[in-house]
């Protein structure tokens, strides 16, 4: 966590699986502020601009983009991802931007970051399969999935209108969720107070 007052303004970053203009879950993404306490706050990320990863540029001076999503992941408290499901499992474009951000290895920014995955899928299954590869990539770089009954948004275009998720059972559902990326938040930012206390 970073040295500010996160315990009582938590800041999410928000990223969506998806760069298509009219994207579902960044429509989702979009309806997170509404659910939050006052008191915190949530930023979307758009991955558009983040190159396919390539060793060669992991330097010293890794791409522009690439430089804005580590530094937006580490002065965010949490994150939250909302990704569809292709072939059974996360895009790329998701994958490639955790792969970026999971250097330098094992002392990333996504080290301990709590992260609430979301799903989402205009078929039946609301993108759950997508769920366990994204979790596992997460855990691979240290990050904190937060551990709760699946998000996975079953046909999710009939629930979106002029860009914000309007299903009053699926908005309580979400917004439960928030509130446990919330208190994992504070549950971490309180460890961390007491470990500095104890030094």
């Amino acid at each position: 966590m970073h040295d500010r007052a996160s315990a009582t303004l938590p800041r999410l970053l928000a990223i969506s699986g998806s760069i298509r203009r009219e994207s579902n879950c960044t429509a989702v993404l979009r309806s997170l502020q509404a659910l939050l306490p006052d008191s915190a706050s949530v930023e979307l990320f758009a991955l558009d601009e983040i190159p396919l990863y390539n060793a060669d540029l992991d330097g010293a001076t890794p791409p522009p983009a690439v430089v804005k999503l580590k530094q937006a992941i580490s002065q965010a408290d949490g994150l939250v991802l909302c990704s569809p499901e292709y072939n059974y499992g996360m895009p790329g474009v998701l994958k490639n931007a955790i792969d970026w951000a999971s250097r330098p290895g094992f002392a990333s920014p996504l080290k301990g970051k709590p992260a609430l995955v979301i799903t989402a899928s205009p078929g039946t299954s609301g993108g759950v399969r997508a769920q366990a590869q994204i979790r596992d990539a997460l855990a691979a770089t240290l990050a904190r999935p937060v551990v709760r009954q699946h998000v996975a948004i079953a046909n999710v275009a009939a629930q979106i209108r002029d860009g914000r998720l309007v299903h009053e059972p699926t908005l309580d559902f979400v917004k439960a969720a928030l509130h446990d990326l919330l208190d994992e938040i504070a549950l971490l930012s309180g460890a961390a107070r007491r470990s500095g206390r104890a030094e």
